[in-house]
């Protein structure tokens, strides 16, 4: 149970919207492992949660899919979004969501900035918010992005309220 909890966490974390066609096939893909984690907020009304998974990622906010992969291999969800929907497959079957705003908040019990994610692991910022360079990287939407260690394939985005940590270790570093 607490595999298909990762993966329903990490999916959204990183799947936009989908009913649809697959991600663009000559779109170039990331994969690398991903680790996210959400402490407890301030006001005790949830537990810590952590987890991981292997990924691999093709496409952008508006079309794309990802997949998840376990210790072993084996698939443990996959998600493919278009146009403002998604769909996230897993071995229990398959949910739709209106919005990556409804996927996270399912997901997670609050909203992540999935969207600009897909632009973090590029190494860039999302172009539809403004962001901030500064010497770790940059910020954006209450987000600190630090790609010190992009070129070794290390990536680490942190927000302050609730307390929120998603490292990804890339197999190969974007082209940014």
């Amino acid at each position: 149970m607490k595999l298909i909890a990762t993966a329903l966490l990490l999916a959204a974390l990183l799947a936009g919207c989908a009913s649809v066609p697959p991600a663009d096939p000559s779109a170039a893909s990331i994969s690398g492992r991903l680790a996210v984690q959400v402490a407890q907020p301030v006001d005790g009304t949830s537990e810590p949660r952590s987890m991981s998974a292997a990924f691999e990622l093709r496409g952008d906010a508006r079309l794309g899919e990802l997949n998840l992969s376990g210790p072993l291999g084996n698939t443990l969800a996959q998600a493919r979004w278009h146009d403002g929907e998604a769909e996230l497959l897993t071995t229990q079957g398959a949910r739709k969501f209106a919005s990556l705003d409804d996927m996270s908040q399912q997901m997670l019990g609050e909203p992540l900035p999935l969207a600009a994610l897909i632009d973090w692991l590029r190494g860039r910022p999302w172009p539809a918010a403004p962001s901030y360079a500064n010497d770790a990287g940059f910020q954006q939407l209450g987000w600190q992005i630090d790609l010190r260690r992009y070129a070794e394939g290390a990536l680490v985005a942190e927000r302050a309220s609730p307390p929120t940590t998603v490292r990804v270790r890339l197999d190969k570093p974007a082209a940014p």
